[in-house]
């Protein structure tokens, strides 16, 4: 068995480049404690087949965190786009 060592010729994105910033002071979840392996509620879906809900896997820096998205993979998010799951 031959182990195939080529790169594919197609590259897919990581992350997605955070939409809709926000400047705001106030933004409801800076103050909030996040801990790795919580399911938050995300503001917008990365893609229509994606879920609308990620796993938080660590941080990445006080206001980012390392996701992962059932159906999409890793991301890169901003706090203030994702909420508290239920």
């Amino acid at each position: 068995m031959k182990l195939d060592f080529r790169k594919p010729a197609v590259s897919v994105p990581l992350h997605l480049h955070p939409q809709k910033w926000s400047n705001s002071s106030n933004i409801s979840t800076v103050n909030q404690d996040w801990q790795a392996s919580t399911w938050v509620k995300l503001q917008e879906p990365p893609s229509a087949y994606s879920h609308d809900e990620a796993l938080l896997l660590c941080q990445h820096s006080e206001t980012e965190w390392i996701v992962w998205i059932p159906e999409y993979g890793e991301m890169l998010l901003h706090r203030n786009q994702f909420d508290q799951a239920c």
